[in-house]
């Protein structure tokens, strides 16, 4: 039995998408002279940044330090909620889920992302970087989140935007849906047979029926 849902947060919940596009952007440009096409950011998207950019070599804590400024800048300017997110939060908090997110985004982004969402008391626990060793894809930070939510990974879901969501919930034994709004390709996400592939978290909530046991 389904006990809890737990999301991704940036993609999934809050459309951060052309904020992330335009920090890659301004970044690449003021450290290489360059532009970054959207195939390399894509390949960068939904993982942890600063690793991720230590890829680049001795410029890669330069770039980390102009895409994290840009980032922060302008984030409440750029980010804006997803359709539908939250009447589906609500909805899944009314039936009775236990509600976390897991996600790579540092706290003090996730609380002002929430406020743009109008969500910030929703939740029951929100799992960052901070919290765990290991980081999506690896399985550890959604075990994590079931742990501290006290739930079994079967009986949870974890939703997200990335192949590297859905990797880290099939490892970490989640039920896994995705959201067809991702800038992934459909057919990345589709290879992980995802339980659930919903336009809106709405969609999701109204598909999951009443908890049995409060």
């Amino acid at each position: 039995m389904i006990e809890a849902v737990l999301f991704d947060f940036d993609g999934t919940l809050i459309d951060t998408n052309d904020l992330i596009f335009k920090s890659y952007e301004v970044a690449f440009q003021a450290v290489f002279n360059r532009k970054i096409e959207m195939d390399e950011i894509l390949s960068l998207y939904g993982k942890p940044l600063y690793p991720s950019l230590m890829k680049y070599g001795e410029e890669g804590e330069r770039l980390y330090q102009i895409y994290r400024e840009f980032n922060a800048t302008h984030h409440d300017e750029l980010a804006k909620p997803f359709l539908g997110v939250l009447e589906g939060v609500n909805k899944l908090s009314q039936k009775g889920y236990k509600l976390g997110i897991v996600t790579s985004k540092r706290p003090p982004l996730v609380k002002r992302g929430l406020e743009i969402l109008g969500l910030s008391d929703m939740f029951d626990v929100i799992v960052t970087p901070e919290d765990t060793k290991e980081t999506k894809p690896h399985p550890e930070p959604i075990l994590f989140g079931c742990k501290k939510l006290e739930v079994l990974p079967q009986n949870a879901i974890y939703v997200g935007d990335s192949v590297f969501d859905l990797e880290a919930g099939q490892a970490a034994g989640t039920k896994l849906c995705a959201v067809k709004y991702s800038v992934t390709p459909k057919e990345a996400l589709l290879k992980f047979n995802p339980d659930y592939f919903v336009e809106s978290i709405e969609e999701l909530a109204f598909n999951l029926g009443e908890r049995l046991c409060h």
